[in-house]
Order: C-alpha cells, then sequence, then structure tokens
C-alpha cells in the first residue's frame, strides 16, 4: 500500500507545472483525497472531486468499513461496503472550486453486515469547511457539520444524529 501511494504521489510530481515551481495556466479542476480521521475511526474513503463550475464541485468513490477505529467497542466489528457521493458550494472562494471555503452536502449508501446478517445502511451529513490547494497539487481540507446516521447490522453499530467531521489529504490536477 506504501509503495503504491508513493508511486502515485512520485508520477503526479512529475506532470508539467510540478518542476522548477513553475505555475500552471489555470487552477486544477480535480483532486483525489482520502479522509485519516474517518480511516482511524474504521471507514475507508476515497473521493475523487470534480470542478463543474466556478462555485461548485461534486465528488463520489467508494466506502468501506474494514476494520473497528478507535474508541470502538470489541463488539463492533461489523463490515461495510458502498459507495460516497457528495456536492461543495464554494461561497468567498478567490479562485473557485476545488479550493477555499464551502458548504458541503454528503451521502453514503452502503451494505453492512456482521456474520450472517446484512443490511442496508448509511449516513447523510451536511458541513461547513475549507480546501487549501498548495503549489497547484497539494490538498488538505477541514470541515465540520452534523449527520445522521444508520450504520448497523445484527444489533451492532450506531444510529442517530452525531456531529460530522471532515479531513482530507490529497492531490489536485
Amino acid at each position: 500500500m506504501r509503495c503504491q501511494l508513493l508511486s502515485i504521489v512520485l508520477f503526479v510530481s512529475m506532470l508539467p507545472g510540478a518542476a522548477n515551481g513553475e505555475e500552471r495556466d489555470s487552477e486544477p479542476a480535480w483532486t483525489v483525497q482520502v479522509d485519516p480521521l474517518t480511516t482511524a475511526l474504521g471507514f475507508v474513503h476515497v473521493q475523487l472531486e470534480r470542478r463543474l463550475a466556478r462555485a461548485f464541485s461534486i465528488y463520489a468513490g467508494p466506502h468501506a468499513r474494514l476494520f473497528r477505529g478507535l474508541g470502538a467497542d470489541e463488539s463492533e466489528d461489523h463490515k461495510g461496503y458502498g459507495l460516497e457521493v457528495g456536492a461543495r458550494w464554494f461561497f468567498l472562494a478567490r479562485r473557485g472550486a476545488p479550493a477555499g471555503a464551502w458548504a458541503q452536502v454528503r451521502g453514503v449508501l452502503a451494505r453492512v453486515s456482521k456474520d450472517d446478517q446484512s443490511q442496508a445502511g448509511g449516513y447523510v451529513s451536511a458541513l461547513a469547511g475549507y480546501t487549501f490547494i498548495v503549489s497547484h497539487r497539494w490538498v488538505f481540507a477541514l470541515g465540520l457539520g452534523v449527520q445522521y446516521i444508520n450504520y448497523q447490522a445484527a444489533g451492532v453499530g450506531t444510529e442517530g444524529v452525531l456531529p460530522a467531521a471532515h479531513t482530507t489529504v490529497g492531490l489536485a490536477f
């Protein structure tokens, strides 16, 4: 896994505009991001984001709950696989999407399973935050909000209204 990530970073770093501090003619329109906070909690997300208009972007990517995260009870060994989608409105953005202050809605639909039982689960969130793009290449984002989650199988998991957080690192292109 680390070797694959290093290969991707090296490849992207060699793209035009990465060497000698060259600036691109236009801002990046795409990002690929991972969320280290949700990964620590057991949920793995990869987001492929695309600017659709100056102040608007959408993203989608795979979602998986592969392991019991930090602070989870030992009985919480359920798994989940699905899709995450979201839309961001970049208000007050100097450069426009996908950088600057944003408001976001996102949703996850997943198949949640434990032992021989499985059911549909997921969550919806509303958040506000900020995305930084450094050197036209490196993406860092933070956000806070609220979510409704129903992510359980065989009586194990979480349901209810909870705080939502967004942290990502990634690459812009």
